[in-house]
C-alpha cells in the first residue's frame, strides 16, 4: 500500500505563487504515475498535472504554462509549483498515486490541502 501526505497549501493573492509537496511512503516501487487533482466547491475532481515513472508530464489546459509538476527519482515525492495563480485556481488539491501491483490497478489519494487565491 502507498500512503500520501500533502503540504504547502494556503491563502495567496492573485498573481502569487505556491508550492505543494506530497510525500509518498509504502510500496512506492509499484507506482507508475504521481499527480495532482483538484476539486472546487460544487465541481467534480479534475486532473491538474501528472508525471509518469518515465518522466512524461501531463497538464490540464487551464494550468499549462503556469504550473509545473516534478518528482524525485525514487517516486517518493511529487511537487506542484503554481505560479500566476488565479481566483479560479481555488480548490482542495489532492495528491494521487497510480499503482500497479499483482496485475491490479489502484489509485491512491492524499487527504487534500486547501489552496485559496484571493482577487
Amino acid at each position: 500500500q502507498v500512503h500520501l501526505v500533502e503540504s504547502g497549501g494556503g491563502l495567496v493573492e492573485a498573481g502569487g505563487s505556491l508550492r505543494l509537496s506530497c510525500a509518498a511512503s509504502g510500496s512506492t516501487s509499484s507506482a507508475i504515475r504521481l499527480g495532482w487533482y483538484r476539486q472546487a466547491p460544487g465541481k467534480e475532481r479534475e486532473l491538474v498535472a501528472s508525471i509518469g515513472r518515465g518522466g512524461v508530464k501531463n497538464y490540464a489546459a487551464t494550468v499549462l504554462g503556469r504550473f509545473t509538476v516534478s518528482r524525485d527519482v525514487a517516486m517518493t515525492a511529487v511537487y506542484l509549483q503554481m505560479d500566476s495563480l488565479k481566483p479560479e485556481d481555488t480548490a482542495v488539491y489532492y495528491c494521487n498515486a497510480d499503482i500497479v501491483a499483482s496485475g491490479a490497478f489502484l489509485r491512491v489519494w492524499g487527504q487534500g490541502t486547501q489552496v485559496t487565491v484571493s482577487s
